[in-house]
């Protein structure tokens, strides 16, 4: 698939590239590469891996060079030796294979849904962060994985399925209490670009409940939540693709959650819905509140709701014992550290 960081570089970041690709694939002990100053060379390191996820055996490099030479020599640390590597990327490549060969009948959106499900139900969030879990082997293999891991994840997948696709990264912002970078994808699905945030749907997803709350989004949705862009990625525009509009499950008068909600209390299921009737301000909650409470107890419940906030999100559920809490705020994983 299209290299994407790759070509938005000049001449000679891309000979750094080429270079460092090839030296990585053939698992050099040293290799040649143009010398630039080593921001650069950590710059181009860190956009080949975004584009190329297969290559998750390279943890970092040191370099060595002579004052008038116009190369250095490029020295990779390998997280595992020669022969561990060929057997993790035998495994990967059989893993990922297997995988896209249950969606080869699937249409693009099909397909896209399948990756984002799959790695929510299959993918735990590793909090003590081993070193594994920023690569594609964390998630695909030992079913953890951190926001880096899960992008790079979701992007193999969507290479071998035939979906455009590429990692996104967010910088940092202690002032807003955000310590880390954040990485998530951008796809493109019926010709138009998307924003995918597998990791942040699965903070929220419970057992037998996947969510989609960043699903699709335009870059006026992920910006709710998310930092800027340290790259630039293509516009992402309308938000008409969102999973809830296209589910039917995005609604703009009262009386649409009112009818829903009578449905869902009737047959005792959890009611997960998008509010797009204007800011989702604290008078709209009570609104939406009172009117819930008042639907579930015409059943003799009441109601409790799990609240995406800055994607106006509602998870209702209504229980035969008055809740402590009408409504719980929930927080979406703000993203963990990236090697850059």
């Amino acid at each position: 698939m299209e290299a994407y960081y790759r070509q938005h570089m000049n001449k000679e970041r891309q000979s750094v590239y080429h270079a460092m690709k090839t030296g990585f694939s053939a698992l050099s002990p040293s290799f040649p590469v143009l010398r630039l100053d080593a921001a650069a060379l950590n710059d181009v390191f860190f956009q080949l891996r975004l584009d190329c996820p297969e290559i998750f055996y390279v943890s970092g490099f040191s370099y060595r060079f002579y004052r008038d030479a116009d190369h250095v020599e490029l020295i990779p640390q390998y997280l595992f030796d020669k022969g561990k590597i060929r057997d993790h990327q035998q495994a990967m490549s059989a893993r990922v294979t297997k995988l896209c060969r249950a969606a080869q009948s699937m249409n693009e959106a099909e397909r896209e849904q399948y990756i984002h499900d799959f790695l929510c139900e299959n993918v735990r969030y590793d909090k003590l962060k081993k070193p594994y879990s920023h690569e594609i082997i964390g998630p695909l293999g030992q079913g953890v994985g951190v926001c880096e891991g899960i992008a790079k994840s979701a992007k193999i997948l969507c290479d071998n399925l035939g979906i455009w696709c590429a990692i996104a990264i967010s910088d940092a912002a202690p002032d807003k209490g955000i310590k880390y970078r954040h990485a998530w994808n951008v796809v493109k699905i019926g010709g138009v670009y998307r924003h995918l945030d597998v990791t942040f749907d699965l903070s929220l997803s419970r057992e037998g409940l996947i969510r989609h709350d960043y699903f699709n989004l335009s870059d006026q949705q992920i910006l709710r939540d998310h930092q800027p862009m340290l790259y630039p990625m293509p516009a992402c525009g309308s938000g008409d693709g969102s999973f809830y509009r296209q589910k039917k499950l995005s609604f703009t008068k009262m009386e649409e959650v009112e009818n829903r909600a009578r449905q869902a209390v009737r047959k005792k299921k959890p009611f997960l819905f998008q509010w797009r009737g204007g800011y989702l301000t604290r008078e709209v909650l009570t609104d939406l509140m009172n009117l819930l409470e008042h639907t579930a107890q015409e059943k003799g419940r009441h109601a409790k709701v799990s609240l995406n906030w800055p994607q106006a999100v509602l998870l209702a559920e209504f229980p035969e014992e008055l809740p402590s809490q009408a409504v719980v705020a929930e927080e979406a994983n703000e993203g963990e550290l990236l090697d850059a």
